[in-house]
């Protein structure tokens, strides 16, 4: 079960439900994304070909669910580098094992993510919605 007391997919059901946009938007949430992510860089260990699949499979089911205002490219990628740099070297049984190490990208608003980024501030730019911007310098990345 998830935090919040839904059946939690295995990582083969949860990657075939995104790729075939046969999940429903409702339970895709961002854990679901936080998952994802780990298991497209787990089976594409090149950075920028898992950023890309992912991209395009977010993209179409946003798409398929009929919000494809909902795809943001700077959380897209912002996350993917945070994933992608926890997971490095390491061995996680699954995507399930990866997100219970690693509470602190679950928290969309006030984890990771915002010692970088002004969640709300990044949620209501379009540019950054369309297009990979960097973390504002007046944000300072703060220590754990």
């Amino acid at each position: 079960m998830d935090h919040r007391g839904r059946a939690t997919l295995d990582d083969e059901d949860l990657l075939d439900g995104l790729e075939s946009a046969r999940l429903r938007a409702g339970d895709f949430g961002h854990r679901e994304h936080v998952r994802a992510a780990f298991l497209y860089l787990r089976r594409h260990p090149d950075f920028g070909e898992a950023a890309v699949r992912f991209r395009t499979a977010l993209r179409r089911f946003a798409a398929a669910n009929g919000v494809p205002e909902r795809y943001h490219e700077t959380v897209t990628w912002a996350y993917l580098a945070l994933i992608n740099e926890r997971a490095h070297g390491s061995a996680f049984a699954s995507s399930a094992d990866f997100v219970r190490s690693h509470p602190e990208l679950l928290d969309a608003m006030g984890g990771l993510f915002s010692r970088y980024y002004d969640l709300r501030a990044i949620a209501r730019s379009a540019r950054a919605r369309e297009v990979f911007v960097l973390p504002d310098p007046g944000i300072a990345p703060k220590e754990p």
